[in-house]
């Protein structure tokens, strides 16, 4: 397979490197609901006010979630987290960007805020205090056909919401799929570990990793889907093994959550997973065993299909992709139709006819 277009590649001089995902931001009618949801997920509340929501998992982090009290309920954005104020500094002096500013929320720090070509909402933040890890089980000890681990012992996993780790990574579908992708490679660093594309060549996919060097990073903490309009697609929580993956469906399932896919085991990134809606319909997966990868691994190619999306499972369904048609969505497909050089009534022909 080849790759027809300029992105995804590599930036040689990137305005700063993002070093993690740091949280995700949303906004909701109904903060009790929303919280609801989120628990019985995984996600440890920290605070709520009549106005804000905030949750973590067991990681180092102050807060991966915030919900915002809103009339509309939507994804509003994301934080990445970056080493250094020279950063910071350079990212400020983008076209739209704000000024480094203060954080009011836990950990404090500094913070820029900027918009992505598709119009996402995105802070970079530099400077949080640091953040104590909570308690989680270990992972469970398996017996193999060629060791045995557990002599004259049982396993009882609790049945309880899986522990949530922390925030592994967030999907976006896009209409101008090269400007963002390039956006992010330009400022942020991202590297491409997989790419998926259409019979044309053009990517419908692309896994992006953070640039950590020679330390090893997720093989994705933002992946960028091309679509017909800027929306989230879902984001994941990586949890302690799959036996959490699998009480956490039993849990969600019994508390009469919507299921949206699993459990399986991805191709790219191998992951194991299982996909979950939220109250607004939302997708939140829980995952283990995702794969690492340094910096100088080289970005793969692929062909994009329905059965690419998992080794072992239920076949993605197609009502994991279906878009929500409203009279919002038609018109901004109409719109994205005249204006975006990445969108063609050929493309979403082909994408129809792969995912719908």
């Amino acid at each position: 397979m080849k790759l027809t277009t300029p992105q995804p590649a590599r930036h040689p001089n990137p305005t700063t490197k993002a070093s993690a995902l740091a949280y995700l931001i949303f906004d909701r009618p109904d903060l009790e609901k929303a919280e609801w949801f989120l628990n019985d997920f995984g996600l440890r509340t920290v605070s709520r006010s009549e106005s804000l929501l905030l949750l973590r998992g067991t990681a180092a982090s102050h807060f991966c979630y915030v919900v915002r009290k809103a009339a509309k309920p939507q994804f509003a954005g994301f934080g990445l987290r970056i080493d250094n104020r020279a950063g910071l500094d350079a990212l400020a002096t983008l076209p739209g960007a704000s000024k480094v500013e203060r954080s009011p929320l836990p950990g404090g720090g500094y913070t820029v805020q900027l918009t992505d070509p598709s119009g996402f909402r995105v802070d970079a933040i530099w400077g949080q205090a640091p953040a104590g890890t909570l308690a989680h089980r270990a992972p469970l000890a398996f017996n193999s056909v060629d060791t045995a681990v557990r002599i004259n012992g049982t396993q009882r996993p609790p049945e309880r919401a899986p522990e949530i780790i922390r925030l592994g990574h967030v999907v976006l579908e896009l209409a101008d799929y090269q400007q963002t992708c390039a956006w992010y490679t330009q400022h942020f660093g991202f590297i491409a570990s997989d790419v998926q594309v259409l019979p044309d060549g053009s990517p419908a996919v692309a896994f992006m990793r953070l640039d950590l060097g020679d330390e090893p990073s997720d093989h994705h903490t933002l992946a960028l889907a091309q679509g017909f309009a800027p929306t989230y697609s879902h984001s994941a929580y990586e949890v302690v093994d799959a036996d959490a993956v699998g009480m956490g469906q039993r849990i969600l399932r019994d508390k009469g959550w919507t299921h949206a896919w699993g459990i399986g085991r991805h191709i790219l990134g191998s992951q194991i997973f299982d996909y979950w809606q939220d109250p607004w319909g939302d997708k939140h997966e829980h995952y283990c065993d995702g794969d690492l990868f340094t910096a100088d691994a080289p970005t793969g190619i692929h062909a994009v299909s329905r059965e690419a999306m998992a080794q072992w499972g239920p076949t993605m369904p197609r009502s994991f992709t279906k878009p929500r048609f409203t009279p919002a969505s038609v018109a901004a497909l109409l719109r994205n139709l005249r204006r975006s050089p990445d969108l063609t009534l050929s493309k979403l022909r082909t994408l129809a006819k792969l995912f719908a």
